[in-house]
């Protein structure tokens, strides 16, 4: 099963008489609000979805597949209005980004190496839009435009949809066109100056033809403040419109064309000082003595304080924009679709990577620019029969330039170089040293896939399924180093810091994988499935440099990384019981993925420079449920909850923690046995050249987490409602390392939100407190490069509130 052929039609959120192309009107079926993520306002009716995900009508109960939907109404009551914010609501959905370009979609802990940027990979999580896969995690940083659903898919998709991915799926569908006018404005407002604007009409044009325009904006002040400079870090200042044509000129034909356009510039993701940790490098090059010897102390060492004295300049503008076409014919017994698309992403940063208040590096940047074109052509039966059928082609073009600067300053040759040296006294030999990065990247992929679904015997079905693909990868690399006068020779401290290089990997690969779903209707009401998927993920080519061997050359073999391999295992079981108004979905699944693309280092030559590379096998196994209860219609609840053990099962030579780094690397024999004793955790001395972290956990993922709520609500005199409802989620600690240092465990944190308000009809009004108790917590924690102890961090956001009134016409 997959999330392309997972059309979702909420019958509860449609106005009565509105048309809508991406599913016909269907015999109303119950399923509970758990299937749409958090409690839905009672009417008087249980929220109905009806899927088709085999091409033909069906609860979305009996979907083999653990997938949440959430509504447009639910991302609005619970302030959920990008990416980030949909995680709390999502157990095995996490989301990481220390700024747009440098994002992650993880889905049960898998989907991108952590805290690495690397154009040259792809992700293991899709994320689509209106059907339209986005190339780049960064490309999917904006704020939601007149959402109707988003649908969480957990697991290795791929032969039911045009790209491939290993881990799951992120599928956002935004409202259609209809042909019964309708409106709908929206507006928040909060402290912080916080002001949210959107709004939405759409009509008919013609008897065939329909249109929809859809807006938002969003601004608000800081909530870090920069003492160097006044400003306000962490806003947002964010504008996205889209605007939607569908044609119907048949009954069994229609074609949607939509355009977007999305712009931000929200001075985000700043990292600064949240605690010092001791290293193995020598003393008089570890934080505290650096610091010392400028005089210098961070504004605050409460990181809580939001408080920071960054002096470059910042910048995390960026533009999102394209075009797509979808087309539906339907000929019978099958339904004929195509979808085209282009999009563009323009990412304009400027970020200070020393992260502290001394001009170290004055320019870190790496603006970027892609575009991709996406074909996909499929042909579904109707249903109807005991024997259904998937066929199609995807079609993928990527290009992305990078045009990357790096620049030190007059700080750099005291902080970065050995103090007893002539040339660390000396600021000129590094100030002015300047890296400049031209980065290409080519990427073609194709591939046919396809899915059946028998019904050997009443109720039980097996669905194998197949898919074929190819990918080609080439890509360039030059980096170009002068120093302040302008020259390209360097000296050996200079060339330690900044390194010139020039390479041009290429990466071209078959692979077949597939699937097969066994799955029984043991009642109507109780649903079980078991599945394997024997799934790919695309190798790649390193583009953000290449560690160098004793002659300061690039390690060509390092250019390129396998890809990965996978095999997924998974039982579930869906349960409805007190005439549907109670659910209990149950998910099991065991992953085990070869050739794990990961941060390593390479220990042969003694180099300890960090690249992309394949790490031996990583395992992940765990347990979700999802529940919802509606035991009136005035009070609804639900949990979900995931229990995720992610380790390395074999990862031999990993970058060390911090407290491992930083002294002078052991040298290793020719079997690849470092030689030698490495000094004690956290003291100078001889360090070990890479770690076995074997058996230990995979970074980023809690092994426990939950999301919880739930709403109650009254009557009153005029026909309304008054409600209050609270929704809330809980992670317990994770690592923020690649490899696991105890210095960058993020301790667990619990989130509370409240709303409280009033509905009558179509107006909707509610006060709203977020993060309700203050939680201080942490996004992400990183370690500054050079080993020198210091661990700086990215805090979430503090409580907010506010108040939003929303009307549909």
């Amino acid at each position: 099963m997959s999330l392309s052929s997972l059309t979702l039609a909420l019958l509860a959120s449609t106005a009565p008489g509105t048309e809508s192309v991406r599913a016909p009107d269907p015999v109303p079926v119950v399923v509970p609000a758990d299937e749409v993520g958090a409690a839905a306002e009672d009417d008087g009716q249980s929220g109905d979805i009806v899927v088709t995900a085999r091409r033909r009508q069906e609860r979305v109960q009996e979907v083999p597949i653990a997938v949440s939907v959430i509504t447009g109404e639910q991302l609005s009551d619970s302030g959920a209005f990008n990416t980030n914010r949909l995680q709390q609501s999502q157990p095995a959905l996490q989301f990481y980004s220390s700024n747009p370009r440098n994002s992650a979609i993880n889905i049960r802990g898998l989907g991108a190496p952590f805290g690495l940027t690397n154009d040259g990979i792809e992700q293991g999580v899709g994320f689509y839009v209106d059907g339209v896969y986005i190339g780049r995690v960064g490309a999917s940083t904006f704020d939601f435009v007149d959402v109707e659903r988003v649908e969480v898919l957990r697991g290795p998709q791929g032969t039911l949809y045009g790209k491939n991915t290993t881990a799951g799926a992120v599928n956002i569908t935004t409202r259609a066109p209809s042909f019964t006018p309708e409106a709908r404005v929206e507006l928040s407002v909060g402290n912080y100056d916080f002001l949210q604007a959107k709004s939405s009409v759409s009509a008919p044009l013609t008897d065939d033809l329909a249109f929809r325009l859809s807006t938002s904006g969003t601004y608000r002040r800081g909530t870090i403040e920069n003492v160097r400079t006044g400003e306000d870090l962490h806003r947002q200042r964010n504008f996205g419109v889209r605007g939607q044509l569908l044609w119907k000129p048949t009954g069994n034909l229609d074609l949607t064309l939509s355009g977007d356009f999305s712009r931000q510039n929200p001075l985000c993701c700043v990292q600064y000082y949240a605690r010092v940790g001791a290293t193995q490098r020598p003393l008089n090059r570890q934080y505290a003595t650096l610091a010392a010897a400028f005089g210098y102390a961070p504004p605050s060492t409460d990181p809580f304080d939001r408080k920071t004295d960054l002096d470059a300049d910042l910048n995390s503008r960026q533009e999102i924009g394209g075009a797509s076409l979808v087309g539906n014919w339907d000929v019978g017994g099958a339904t004929i679709t195509s979808v085209t698309a282009w999009r563009y992403w323009d990412w304009q940063p400027a970020n200070d990577r020393d992260f502290t208040g001394l001009p170290i590096t004055t320019v870190s940047q790496n603006p970027s620019q892609q575009k991709q074109f996406s074909q996909e052509l499929r042909i579904a039966s109707n249903g109807g029969g005991r024997l259904d059928y998937t066929l199609g082609a995807f079609f993928f073009h990527q290009t992305i330039d990078t045009q990357g600067s790096q620049v030190q300053g007059p700080a750099a040759s005291r902080w970065l170089l050995n103090p007893t040296s002539a040339n660390a006294q000396n600021p000129a030999v590094l100030n002015g040293l300047t890296s400049t990065n031209d980065i290409g990247f080519d990427n073609t992929s194709f591939a046919v896939f396809g899915k059946l679904n028998w019904e050997l015997i009443d109720g039980f079905h097996i669905q194998p399924g197949l898919r074929v693909n190819y990918d080609k990868k080439s890509g360039s690399y030059i980096a170009t180093v002068t120093t302040g006068t302008g020259s390209t020779t360097l000296n050996s401290d200079q060339r330690g810091v900044l390194a010139p290089q020039s390479y041009e990997p290429r990466f071209s690969d078959w692979n077949v994988s597939g699937d097969l779903t066994l799955s029984y209707d043991l009642s109507p009401d109780v649903h079980a499935y078991a599945t394997y998927a024997r799934s790919f993920k695309s190798g790649g080519i390193n583009l953000s440099g290449l560690p160098l061997d004793a002659s300061n050359n690039p390690i060509l073999s390092a250019a390129t990384v396998k890809p990965e391999k996978v095999n997924h295992f998974e039982l579930g079981l869906k349960t409805q019981f007190l005439d549907r108004r109670a659910t209990f979905n149950l998910a099991g699944f065991w992953t085990e993925i070869d050739d794990y693309q990961a941060t390593v280092t390479n220990g042969q030559l003694g180099v300890i420079r960090g690249y992309l590379a394949n790490a031996e096998k990583v395992r992940v196994r765990g347990v979700e449920f999802d529940s919802s209860f509606r035991p009136s219609p005035r009070f609804n609840f639900y949990v979900n909850g995931a229990f995720t053990d992610a380790k390395y099962a074999r990862f031999r030579d990993a970058p060390c923690p911090p407290e491992l780094a930083g002294g002078t690397a052991l040298p290793v024999d020719g079997n690849g046995n470092v030689v030698g004793t490495p000094a004690p955790a956290g003291t100078p001395g001889a360090s070990l050249p890479f770690c076995n972290i074997s058996g230990q956990s995979l970074p980023g993922i809690s092994k426990w987490a939950f999301s919880y709520g739930g709403e109650y609500n009254l009557p009153v005199s005029d026909g309304g409602q008054v409600y209050l409802g609270y929704d809330g989620n809980y992670r317990s600690r994770f690592s923020s390392n690649p490899s696991p240092s105890a210095y960058t465990w993020i301790d667990g944190y619990s989130l509370s939100n409240f709303r409280l308000g009033y509905r009558k009809d179509d107006l909707n009004i509610f006060a709203w407190i977020r993060n309700a108790f203050d939680e201080k917590y942490f996004e992400l924690l990183s370690v500054q490069s050079g080993s020198t102890g210091l661990i700086i961090g990215q805090p979430g956001d503090p409580r907010t509130w506010g108040l939003t009134i929303s009307k549909s016409f």
